[in-house]
């Protein structure tokens, strides 16, 4: 979905908008769906949907409606103007699942408050899974962060597009504090290094997995150095 200058995605008809709102890990409130719906409702919206990152879209706004939307929805749809992550994908995880075995909502909400407003050279998406059953899909996302029993799996360069790409596995076992620092120091090297418009599975392919090792986690002291290598 490619945002236009006003925060806002064009529909098929050429001459309407939809809205996607914030929605960290997926987690609403009573009285978050209360304003979305009751929004929905004042402006007409035809269609009022939930994408696949656990967000609500509000579909068919005219655009001499955006403004009045974006405003009346305030924190909860703020403008998308470039380049950014689009959303931080989460299961339950330890808060309510029977399988959740890490903290996958605390997680999300911590990597989304962290990235959500920074720029890069293209969207980013994340999911956080809290178990091996990954619900929240994590390998199909730029970044991904799997629970296990032994701690967190990082992934990198996931997409599930037109050309799909099963994300890499960066390091293994790690804390939270360890997946927190490995997902910065990735996210940097991608800003430093990808080209305009590179996702992170083309980049990852364009670079290669030992320039990547070379360059960045081989010195990383939180990686075994045969996974360095």
């Amino acid at each position: 979905m490619a945002t236009h200058l006003t925060g806002a995605i064009p529909q098929r008809d050429g001459k309407t908008y939809a809205i996607v709102t914030r929605v960290t890990g997926g987690v609403v409130t009573p009285e978050s769906l209360e304003k979305v719906a009751a929004v929905a409702r004042k402006f007409q919206a035809p269609l009022l949907k939930l994408t696949s990152g656990q967000r609500f879209i509000l579909a068919g706004i005219p655009g001499n409606s955006l403004d009045a939307v974006f405003r009346e929805l305030g924190p909860l749809a703020e403008r998308e103007s470039g380049p950014c992550v689009r959303y931080v994908q989460a299961c339950l995880g330890t808060e309510l699942c029977a399988y959740g075995v890490q903290d996958s909502l605390g997680l999300a909400r911590e990597l989304e408050n962290k990235y959500q407003r920074a720029p890069f050279p293209a969207k980013l998406k994340f999911g956080v899974s809290g178990c091996l059953r990954c619900c929240s899909e994590s390998y199909l996302r730029d970044i991904g962060l799997v629970g296990t029993n032994r701690g967190w799996t990082v992934t990198f360069g996931g997409n599930s597009g037109r050309a799909p790409a099963i994300g890499t596995v960066i390091a293994r076992g790690l804390s939270r504090e360890q997946a927190l620092d490995l997902v910065q120091r990735l996210l940097e090297y991608y800003l430093q290094h990808a080209e305009p418009k590179e996702r992170t599975s083309r980049f990852l392919e364009r670079i290669g997995m030992e320039r990547l090792q070379s360059e960045l986690l081989s010195l990383l002291p939180y990686i075994p150095l045969e996974d360095a290598r």
